[in-house]
């Protein structure tokens, strides 16, 4: 069972950044998915990046490619969203996750099956 928890949301202007941080420090495995997912008021859940502990099978969200950046330390257990170029319409509750048993999960970046999830930091982005 791992329980990730995030920090780092807030209120930021437009054209600004944050970096969200995730800790997962009770995950044994050193092979594995990590993800960021978005969920705006009124509208679904959403993959913004992923990434595999090894760097590798990266996706974005075309909405954010450019600004974004997914990142992770093994060593720390923890995973960073570095988002920069703020617009009004990234404000969401904000998920890390993580997925311990399919790392190839972060290629398809879905959310579905086997991936563990914090209880969200909130984004608003306004001015």
């Amino acid at each position: 069972q791992v329980q990730p928890v995030e920090s780092g949301g807030g209120l930021v202007q437009p054209g600004g950044s944050l970096r969200l941080s995730c800790d997962f420090a009770d995950l044994r495995s050193d092979y594995y998915a990590i993800g960021w997912y978005r969920q705006a008021p009124g509208k679904e859940r959403e993959g913004v990046a992923c990434i595999t502990s090894r760097g590798s099978d990266g996706y974005y969200l075309e909405a954010v490619r450019g600004r974004f950046t997914i990142s992770g330390d093994n060593t720390k257990k923890t995973m960073y969203l570095q988002m920069s170029d703020l617009a009004p319409e990234d404000t969401a509750l904000y998920y890390c996750a993580v997925n311990p048993d399919d790392a190839a999960a972060a290629r398809r970046c879905s959310g579905s099956l086997g991936w563990f999830w914090g209880f969200g930091t909130q984004v608003t982005v306004s001015s």
